[in-house]
């Protein structure tokens, strides 16, 4: 498990600059550009990917497993669309370990989340994730085009909310029929580790630059 974890962790680690480049690099143009930059993004970005894949997960076990990651899809739109205006979530790549952390965790203790408790959580990290996604088209030199902005929105909601429901499907085929089962609270173990990890990676620096004053 340790090494599992590890070994997520160093995948993720290396992850940042692929997630940026779902076109290789190449600015968006056109539409389908903007599809395939969405649809790229989250599976790319393995932070992004790890959260929507425990968000899947305890949103099977609530009684809205279909409309609960719908809120995560909104507030994830809402921030981009923020980003893209101009207005940046504070400290938005911390949130997103934090996330990991938290969501992991709360699939990890084997407690189902009521219905709109599942939603404020999901919606209020969407935000922060759907910030960091922003900042792939507000940095793009000369902005892009209404039709590029809908493809890129228009996939990234259709991806992961695809996703999310995949997840939450194929953990209860493995056999989990409630959110106590060992196959979901592994999963949740191991986005925990992986939030764990680039945490210890953000506080990394700091505490050198510490003890090396």
């Amino acid at each position: 498990m340790k090494k599992l974890i590890t070994a997520a962790g160093l995948t993720l680690a290396a992850s940042p600059a692929l997630a940026h480049h779902p076109l290789g690099g190449m600015p968006m143009e056109t539409f389908t550009h903007g599809v395939l930059s969405g649809v790229g993004h989250p599976v790319l970005g393995f932070d992004h990917l790890f959260f929507v894949i425990a968000m899947g997960i305890a949103a099977a076990f609530t009684s809205q497993r279909l409309l609960t990651p719908a809120a995560y899809i909104a507030a994830m739109l809402a921030g981009c669309a923020l980003m893209y205006a101009g207005i940046a979530m504070p400290l938005a790549e911390t949130v997103i370990v934090v996330s990991l952390i938290v969501l992991g965790g709360v699939v990890l203790s084997g407690k189902a989340l009521s219905p709109t408790a599942a939603m404020l959580l999901f919606a209020l990290f969407g935000l922060f994730h759907g910030s960091a996604f922003g900042g792939s088209i507000a940095e793009q030199e000369g902005g892009v085009g209404g039709a590029v902005l809908t493809g890129y929105l228009l996939g990234l909601g259709v991806i992961q909310y695809l996703i999310a429901i995949a997840a939450g499907w194929a953990v209860q085929k493995l056999g989990a029929n409630d959110a106590q089962a060992i196959n979901a609270r592994l999963g949740g173990a191991m986005v925990a580790g992986v939030g764990i990890f680039l945490a210890l990676e953000i506080i990394e620096g700091p505490i050198v630059a510490l003890i090396t004053a």
